[in-house]
């Protein structure tokens, strides 16, 4: 995969699609969005739609003053697009960054936009169809029988993430976060946009990372069991509860959901300058 000085400015296919995996996991048990309690006073406010802001409620204001502020030497360029305008010049730049198989996974209309939305959303309990910024990853979750006859996550499910996984470990994390200080601009505005005036993404990505890195590292395989819409779910109460981009590094096997941990640390240190 290039490197360079390409356009990629969100790090996200990076970060929400854990190394180009996770985004299309939890795609996988996708389910009706359901109302999320309001956060609590520490916590980022919870999930928006790309074409209306993020649910009203009782959740306190963010902060004026940004936790994880960006250089004063990140100066916008001048040669920005306008975010209404800014698909095309993102797309063309991720043919540098990306293989053709993980762009061709990309909802292309208000790119910028729904990658914010889709970001903020992964720690939910589910992704709602509006925050997508990507198409499910193909084909079916893999399962296969226990000795007891019931249901276990199958070790196949990590050929089909590998190309994602592979992808994102080879990627130059201090590159991306490069190209995502010198995009924040159109990234910020798009916050702001969805229901965040005096939010500052920057922090919002750094907690997302912060709240996947925190996903447990259960011994393998993990047992299934299908709801009463004939989904599966964890048999595990605790892993069930998890937020939708917990589970897609649930669904990884160990040593991808370790590539992909260390990936996502690189990618933190070089957002908040170590």
């Amino acid at each position: 995969m290039q490197k360079g000085n390409a356009v990629w400015p969100w790090v996200v296919v990076g970060v929400v699609a854990l190394g180009g995996a996770g985004a299309w996991l939890f795609q996988e048990n996708l389910q009706k969005m359901r109302p999320s309690p309001a956060p609590a006073a520490d916590t980022p406010a919870g999930p928006a739609a790309v074409d209306a802001a993020s649910p009203s409620g009782t959740a306190p204001a963010e902060p004026a003053a940004p936790r994880y502020p960006l250089s004063g030497s990140d100066a916008a360029d001048p040669a920005l697009p306008a975010l209404a305008d800014s698909d095309a010049s993102a797309l063309q730049a991720l043919h540098d960054l990306l293989p053709a198989d993980a762009l061709a996974l990309l909802l292309r209309e208000h790119l910028i936009q729904r990658v914010v939305v889709h970001i903020d959303n992964l720690t939910q309990p589910s992704l709602p169809a509006s925050a997508m910024a990507l198409r499910p990853v193909a084909g079916v979750l893999a399962v296969e029988s226990t000795q007891d006859d019931g249901l276990q996550l199958a070790a196949a499910n990590a050929l089909r993430y590998r190309v994602y996984v592979g992808a994102f470990s080879q990627a130059d994390m201090p590159a991306l976060a490069a190209a995502y200080r010198r995009f924040y601009p159109l990234i910020q505005q798009a916050w702001r946009d969805v229901g965040h005036p005096d939010g500052h993404f920057n922090d919002r990505l750094v907690a997302v990372i912060d709240h996947l890195l925190q996903t447990p590292e259960p011994a393998k395989p993990l047992l299934l069991e299908r709801d009463e819409r004939g989904r599966y779910r964890f048999v595990d109460p605790d892993l069930q509860a998890r937020s939708v981009g917990q589970k897609a590094l649930l669904r990884l096997d160990g040593e991808q959901a370790r590539v992909v941990k260390q990936q996502l640390r690189t990618l933190r240190a070089a957002l908040t300058r170590g």
